[in-house]
């Protein structure tokens, strides 16, 4: 990335400025804003997420809110209430008074006598989410938003539950959050009401993953703050992004598709990461693209940044099958609209272990005579899965699916003639019968090389109990044949010539997903079974430019020296003696001291996962979180343990949650629940 020192704007920061809410809580928000306009107001841009500005987001906030301020523009980042040193308690994600705050912050800021009165949001992740859902809102003084990596339904496409199966990452974010929602105030900043603040938050924080294990299937909880419940709310303009290897690229789509305001979409390559930051490359020049957007709608500039297609996203390259890379081979491609008219379904019937090509005729008895396909994948399927949403660190993008592939159905092309490229969703319609009341589908869709090499390309997952729909699922009947569609996540992927598509069925993807309360058989009839490609020929003209973005720049970042060593570990162990097989994960940034406020922080999370043999009952996951802050003589530690395991009928949490100052826990906490099973 190139730093940038000159600016067309000088700037001031605020590191700590107070921001009332109406019922007497106290945000606490940093502003960097041009010194030019304590007389020349600007517009105000939001970013408002729980990630602790003045510490565990400092850095990456030095890089882009000082650049969109030297731009002319007032840039506020808020913790939300209960984080950071923002009073009160954070009890979950997307309250409705997490978002009345919101709404009371953006008045609040286009009442200052250095803003405009107009006002914008942004960010990643929980900022994304948050400036969608308070669009959906539309406060009066809200005239855009600029989103990465964000979705639009939190039920179907987040990372809780996908198509109605339960992700291991619903476990793993809850852990996250219970960790930041019980974090202190610094007493630099708040005083001695530090401790009070903390004692506050330590007493009225549950885990998180207790809500969201009580609402297993689609209900109000989820519908409020999707934004697919109703996108003519939204009614201000929108710049979205996201990467293919993120867990949220196919909200990008949707919005496109669905939202009737000038709009702009932007996928590429990366994790869930900016797109001037993006892993893996290309990462882009997005704070220029960022300020251009912002130029024309909140200032009113001529700057065309309508112009052009309204979607540009990374076509990507063949690649051998890696759990990380530092690029992704490829070329940008440009649709005028979404649905793109360059895209065309193509069906190819699925027959013995064959993906027939989308020509090739039907027999001439008719597929109700079709043979039956059947499979039941042992626990181990899905152990090379990676993460639902990656984030390049520690390395967790999918490795080679052939081990994967050997307890799975499979169906593949022949050796490709000529290349097929895809930008899309593919979807999978089954004509299938289970044995189980409850069970699941995985399917997933793979490039694979002549060497037999396979890189997985996309997947998704089926809750068959949930087959007609997340609101109310029913058990299956056994031996019943059923019709079922299994959505995978969008891609834009070539297969070259030489290579083959290859599509597995598993009935089970531990850990990714939680497995269902037993083995199930599923029989798949042939030819009436069918995988659609979304395929962009390979000749659609188009003329995007083959760089047609700026090179990544932003502001130097925050100095901080690194105390201890971090640490990255994924690994896979099996003993062959007990039959256990466990997945750790390992996520430690090291104690790193911001010089700015000589304020040491730690970050250590770790996540296991682990079965015995196939016995669907014995899964167990766990996430540790350990926090620390130290600035002499004051030093406190969070740590905080969720463990979840099951039996056919029930859920079991058990979770522990302790305060430390120095080498005294003050305070310590105990849950031990139970959560009855929904078809799950």
């Amino acid at each position: 990335m190139r730093h940038v020192t000159q600016l067309p704007y000088a700037t001031k920061e605020e590191e700590h400025v107070v921001i009332p809410m109406s019922d007497g809580v106290r945000l606490s928000a940093r502003v960097w804003r041009p010194t030019s306009s304590d007389h020349e107001p600007v517009p105000a841009v939001l970013e408002y997420v729980p990630y602790r500005k003045r510490d565990l987001t400092a850095v990456r906030d030095s890089v882009h809110h000082p650049y969109l301020a030297g731009h002319g523009y007032a840039c506020v980042r808020v913790d939300i209430r209960g984080t950071g040193e923002s009073e009160g308690v954070l009890e979950d994600e997307y309250l409705e008074l997490e978002q009345r705050d919101a709404e009371e912050v953006l008045a609040w800021l286009a009442d200052r006598p250095w803003c405009d009165g107009s006002t914008g949001m942004m960010g990643i992740s929980w900022g994304a989410f948050a400036a969608l859902q308070v669009a959906a809102r539309q406060p009066p003084s809200l005239k855009a938003v600029v989103i990465a990596s964000f979705t639009d339904d939190r039920h179907a496409d987040d990372m809780h539950y996908m198509g109605g199966a339960m992700l291991s990452d619903n476990l793993a974010e809850a852990g996250t959050m219970f960790a930041y929602a019980t974090c202190p105030p610094d007493p630099a900043v708040v005083g001695e009401r530090w401790r009070d603040m903390w004692l506050e938050r330590l007493e009225n924080t549950d885990p998180w993953v207790l809500r969201w294990l009580r609402h297993q299937r689609r209900d109000d909880y989820w519908r409020h703050a999707s934004v697919a419940e109703d996108y003519t709310a939204v009614r201000c303009p929108v710049l979205a992004s996201s990467g293919w290897a993120d867990g949220y690229s196919n909200a990008v789509t949707r919005l496109l598709a669905h939202l009737d305001v000038p709009r702009k979409g932007l996928i590429g390559p990366w994790s869930h990461k900016f797109p001037h930051l993006g892993e893996p490359g290309p990462a882009i020049g997005y704070l220029q693209e960022v300020v251009r957007w912002w130029d024309h709608w909140l200032r009113g500039v001529d700057n065309g940044v309508m112009d052009g297609p309204m979607l540009r996203t990374w076509m990507q390259d063949s690649v051998e099958p890696s759990t990380a890379y530092e690029e992704r081979p490829g070329r940008w491609v440009s649709e005028p609209s979404w649905p793109s008219p360059n895209v065309e379904p193509v069906t190819h019937p699925l027959l013995r272990h064959r993906i027939a090509p989308a020509d090739e005729p039907a027999p001439a008895d008719g597929a109700e005579n079709g043979a039956e396909l059947t499979v039941l994948s042992p626990l181990s399927v899905g152990q090379f899965a990676g993460k639902w949403a990656s984030y390049n660190a520690p390395p967790d993008l999918p490795y080679d699916q052939r081990e994967e592939d050997g307890g799975s159905l499979v169906f593949e092309t022949e050796p490709l003639t000529e290349g097929v490229e895809i930008l899309g969703s593919p979807t999978v319609d089954l004509d299938l019968s289970v044995d189980e009341p409850v069970a699941m589908v995985a399917a997933r869709i793979s490039d694979v090389r002549p060497d037999g090499a396979a890189t997985r390309v996309t997947y998704g997952l089926l809750n068959l109990t949930r087959h007609a729909g997340t609101e109310h699922p029913e058990p299956l009947e056994p031996g019943r044949r059923y019709r079922a569609t299994v959505h995978l996540n969008g891609v834009a992927q070539i297969f070259p010539p030489g290579h083959r598509i290859r599509l597995s069925l598993s009935t089970s993807y531990w850990p990714l997903a939680w497995p269902p309360p037993k083995p199930a058989r599923l029989r798949v009839r042939e030819h009436s079974s069918t995988l659609t490609l979304p395929v962009r020929p390979a000749d659609t003209p188009d003329d995007t430019p083959a760089e047609p973005f700026g090179l990544p720049e932003g502001t130097p970042p925050l100095a901080t020296t690194l105390l201890t060593p971090r640490e990255e570990r994924w690994e896979v162990k099996r003993d062959l003696v007990g039959y256990r097989a466990e997945l750790e994960i390992v996520k430690d940034r090291g104690t790193v001291r911001l010089e700015e406020i000589g304020l040491d922080t730690g970050l250590r999370a770790e996540e296991r996962y682990g079965a015995v043999a196939d016995d669907f009952t014995s899964v167990s996951g766990e996430s540790t979180w350990t926090m620390t802050f130290r600035r002499e003589p004051w030093e406190v530690r969070v740590v905080t343990h969720t463990r979840l395991t099951c039996d056919e009928h029930d859920f079991f949490v058990d979770a522990t949650l302790d305060g430390w100052e120095g080498d005294r826990r003050v305070f310590s906490r105990t849950w031990n629940e139970t959560v009855p099973r929904d078809l799950l």
